[in-house]
């Protein structure tokens, strides 16, 4: 199976500045994502960046980078930019691994590549069990309710699905979304000339846009650990001790 990794890169954090560039143990952020990416079976992965700082760094340790404009109001909209200068054809398979996602798994890359192509919807991302109660509170982890099939039903910073009576509270139910996408380039165009549903503004959740619009989002579980996105210097810390951990546990 042939797929394109696209890792949208923006300089401007307003949680941790220049995020991406941070370091851990020797190595900015965002290489570990790359380096994480290019494990993967993708026979191309692309940087895309709207900030020189990012492109140096890149380029030094031997990234393909491209250039996009700053406008961009969401990481699918740089994709977009992408994959015109590229002249990537319409049915490429293209996988959206968020830039600051250091410790994600190269498997679960591949697994949301064919689980796009297994279920014929129009886009595919995963998810993980929710671990804990607060977790299944905190507005800023996105949970997920999908059908036996796989097929999204909504996703929401609000705790679902919600349980009407204490004691039926089961976490089996429910999921945390990861930021993993992938649709083919098609469906990318298809998307910007989507507009913005009053449930993406009031959650600010684009793929919401996707299931109003009358699309499928296909859900799977995640085949192995993701790890810890990075919005906040406590996010920061948690995984530069989590992958020094890591690496004791393999000497």
């Amino acid at each position: 199976m042939n797929f394109s990794v696209i890792i949208p890169a923006r300089y401007a954090s307003s949680r941790l500045a220049a995020k991406l560039l941070q370091d851990i143990h020797g190595k900015p952020l965002i290489q570990h994502t790359y380096e994480n990416a290019c494990k993967s079976g993708a026979s191309m992965v692309v940087i895309a960046t709207d900030d020189e700082r990012i492109q140096i760094t890149a380029e030094q340790f031997g990234a393909t980078v491209c250039m996009t404009g700053k406008n961009h109001n969401s990481g699918t909209a740089r994709i977009s930019e992408v994959l015109t200068q590229l002249d990537i054809s319409n049915d490429e398979i293209v996988v959206n691994v968020q830039g600051d996602e250091p410790m994600l798994d190269p498997s679960v890359i591949d697994q949301v590549a064919n689980n796009l192509t297994v279920s014929q919807m129009q886009m595919a991302t995963l998810c993980e069990q929710v671990v804990d109660r607060a977790q299944y509170l905190d507005p800023n982890c996105v949970k997920v309710v999908f059908n036996q099939r796989g097929k999204a039903l909504y996703f929401s910073r609000a705790p679902i699905p919600y349980f009407r009576d204490e004691q039926d509270f089961d976490l089996s139910l429910c999921f945390k979304h990861i930021g993993i996408y992938a649709y083919r380039a098609e469906f990318v165009k298809q998307y910007l000339n989507m507009d913005s549903s009053r449930l993406e503004q009031v959650e600010k959740l684009e793929q919401l846009t996707v299931l109003d619009e009358g699309f499928d989002v296909h859900v799977a579980v995640a085949c192995a650990q993701t790890g810890f996105g990075v919005d906040t210097q406590a996010d920061l810390d948690k995984v530069r001790e989590a992958m020094a951990t890591q690496c004791l546990n393999k000497e």
